[in-house]
């Protein structure tokens, strides 16, 4: 990935609600939750939720589905792992001992996996 494919990532998560809102999405799982729910959850009114979902999958941090009148928002983690692993490239000139629990493991079927040092 290069910095300027990286940028509308991080210019996403530099917003405390969209930051949270991710977050969240994270913790949800696959799934996902309605935009409705992350609305009610954040007291935010559904416009200014939606808006900021949208920032989010258009940062490539989250996908979408409609399932009947409700949208569902999830955690895009191969594209939060490609962000994750832009910042941690050149972690700590490559010694385990400092960065290992934070290399990504490749290829888990996890949604996000820290390898393990050693």
């Amino acid at each position: 990935m290069e910095t300027k494919d990286a940028l509308p990532g991080f210019a996403a998560l530099a917003q405390e609600n969209r930051l949270d809102a991710l977050r969240r999405l994270v913790k949800a799982g696959p799934r996902g939750l309605s935009a409705g729910a992350l609305s009610e959850e954040f007291g935010l009114a559904p416009p200014t939720m939606s808006f900021h979902l949208k920032e989010l999958a258009n940062a490539g941090l989250v996908s979408s589905r409609k399932e009947g009148r409700h949208v569902f928002y999830a955690a895009d983690y191969g594209g939060i792992r490609r962000l994750v692993d832009f910042l941690m490239a050149d972690c700590c000139q490559g010694d385990p001992r400092l960065c290992g629990p934070y290399v990504i493991k490749e290829n888990s079927r996890e949604p996000f996996a820290c390898a393990s040092e050693g």
